[in-house]
């Protein structure tokens, strides 16, 4: 394989700015950590579209918080773990539900209008994976909307914080050995490129679902922190582990892009997934039916419109399936919440009932038809507890950062929350202590990019071979394209930016992932390989990525941590 551009080709800085944290997304997590490490440092918060451009916008479900009665983050935790398949570092669980309830309680200080009940209380709602109610949510279907208000108003309150949108991240600034983060290099609206210097870089740039052709994400996910920190030389993780949400509206025709997002919160509330006769697909093929994880109704999902038998597949508690499933040939299928009231789902659902009514379909008197697409990614860039990744300097949360909380499928509602948390967390370690002051070296690693019209060929071959279902021959061919990109990388036409930006860091992130898929040989969470079906011990564990001086992928195995290690 030829070698992947270790910086990105652009114009050399023209200026220099200066502050303690510089701030790289605008989302719940890089909301949160601005607003810690504002209590002591001068930050800095770049985003490369509008403040409320990233995923945290287009959250509808809610947040998990074990706040009810009959709740615990014992309980809250034993679900995660078992939604992770075995992957989830325990401590880093931990951490997430224990300090959930206490970040809830500062969004509500902040003025978070959560829903409520009649009698004053917070209306839980339950979705997959979850076995107690403990899902928050705010108009209705409008939950990260209203989260990323109140952040966003808290931030513009805050003189120790400073915004800039349209500036596009294009590396990490280094100093010289031992390697360090120091800064930033953006280029901003005005198409000017500077370099802003600082104590901490923190990657918060979401994740890289449009690297796939039918995906939840908006425009701006083309995981450019994941390539930043790889270019840089930091270390990945578990970025085999894409989930795909089961319920995505399906249109005829299909198009690329971000596609709207059926909340799972419906099925909470009692909608359920059928064939094209009417009937049930998920009862009796798991113990929780329709509000089974999402790796799990997935894959059935997936059996169910491709195979050609008429039998139903059985699927067991780890999401494993013994049998084949119906439907063959289906685009899509459906999800039915006929049952519910009228009301309720007006209340609960408004933002869905608009949307399916303007794509011509009722909720309340019809089924929606519903298909898997990519939704987030559960690896990302290495980070301790603190967001600290293995570059000094440089730091990693939310989407982007792997913190072990997921492990190999992210728990429904359980993305705000780990933002809240770990952005927090990172902002408060960054308000104590920031890395020492060093200057600056020219980095004289050969710059490149690929053309910004690879991206759709870049795209194609990642959903042919690393989609839902995966194959090692599926995945060598999707491995070969996509060198054959790499090979045309070059010195980019002016006018192409930042198209070529993005495609390059596409390219960058599909490697790593399209390679951790082939290295996995087993079906783990939402790692779903055809030719290895099975769930194996000697894999438990995460495949660690890097790039060498030379561009190429390097990836080593390393053991997972497990509650009882």
């Amino acid at each position: 394989m030829n070698g992947l551009p270790l910086r990105l080709a652009a114009p050399p800085p023209g200026w220099a700015r200066a502050a303690d944290v510089v701030v790289v997304g605008s989302g719940v997590a890089g909301l949160c950590a601005a607003l810690a490490a504002a209590v002591t440092r001068r930050v800095l918060l770049v985003t490369k579209d509008e403040l409320g451009a990233g995923s945290t916008v287009w959250a509808q479900g809610g947040v998990a918080a074990a706040i009810g009665p009959s709740d615990s983050p014992d309980l809250h935790g034993a679900d995660t773990l078992l939604a992770g398949a075995g992957l989830c570092d325990p401590d880093a669980v931990e951490i997430l539900v224990t300090e959930g309830p206490a970040r809830v309680a500062s969004l509500l200080a902040l003025g978070t209008a959560f829903d409520g009940t009649e009698t004053g209380g917070p209306a839980l709602a339950r979705e997959g994976g979850h076995d107690r109610d403990r899902i928050l949510h705010a108009g209705g279907d409008a939950t990260g909307r209203e989260i990323h208000r109140a952040l966003a108003a808290a931030v513009a309150g805050d003189p120790s914080i400073e915004v800039i949108e349209h500036a596009f991240a294009l590396d990490v600034v280094r100093s010289g050995r031992p390697a360090q983060a120091v800064g930033l290099d953006v280029a901003t609206a005005d198409g000017t490129v500077g370099t802003i210097l600082a104590r901490a870089v923190v990657l918060a740039t979401g994740g890289s679902g449009q690297i796939f052709p039918s995906t939840t994400n908006p425009q701006v996910a083309t995981g450019d922190g994941v390539a930043m920190a790889l270019r840089a030389g930091a270390s990945t993780a578990d970025l085999e582990f894409v989930q795909f949400h089961p319920t995505v509206l399906w249109r005829p025709g299909g198009y690329p892009g971000q596609r709207l997002l059926i909340t799972e919160a419906l099925r909470g509330e009692g909608a359920v997934l059928v064939d094209s006769g009417g009937a049930r697909i998920m009862t009796g093929a798991h113990p929780r039916a329709d509000l089974a994880p999402r790796d799990v109704v997935t894959k059935a999902m997936t059996i169910e419109m491709a195979a050609t038998t008429t039998e139903t597949g059985a699927i067991t508690e780890t999401g494993a399936i013994t049998q084949t499933g119906a439907e063959a040939g289906a685009e899509h299928l459906w999800l039915d919440a006929t049952g519910l009231e009228p009301a309720v789902l007006e209340r609960r659902f408004p933002t869905v009932l608009r949307a399916c009514r303007e794509a011509g379909i009722d909720p309340v008197t019809e089924p929606i038809p519903v298909a898997p697409a990519a939704h987030y990614a559960s690896g990302g860039v290495c980070t301790d507890e603190h967001g600290r990744t293995s570059l000094p300097g440089l730091y990693a949360v939310g989407e982007v950062a792997w913190t072990g909380a997921h492990g190999a499928n992210r728990l429904a509602s359980n993305s705000l929350l780990e933002g809240l948390v770990y952005g927090a967390r990172v902002g408060a370690h960054l308000a104590r202590a920031l890395p020492s002051r060093r200057p600056a070296t020219v980095d004289t690693r050969r710059p490149a990019v690929v053309p910004g019209t690879a991206r759709a060929e870049i795209v194609a071959a990642i959903g042919s071979g690393a989609g839902v279902l995966r194959t090692a021959a599926g995945l060598h061919r999707t491995l070969e394209r996509l060198a054959a990109v790499a090979a045309d990388a070059t010195l980019p036409e002016r006018g192409d930016r930042p198209a070529a930006w993005e495609a390059t860091n596409l390219l960058t992130v599909g490697t790593a992932l399209a390679a951790a898929a082939a290295r996995r040989t087993e079906s783990r969470g939402c790692h779903w390989r055809a030719d290895f079906p099975e769930t194996s011990a000697g894999w438990l564990g995460h495949l660690v990525a890097h790039l060498d001086d030379r561009g190429e992928l390097g990836m080593r195995f390393r053991a997972a941590r497990t509650a009882a290690a």
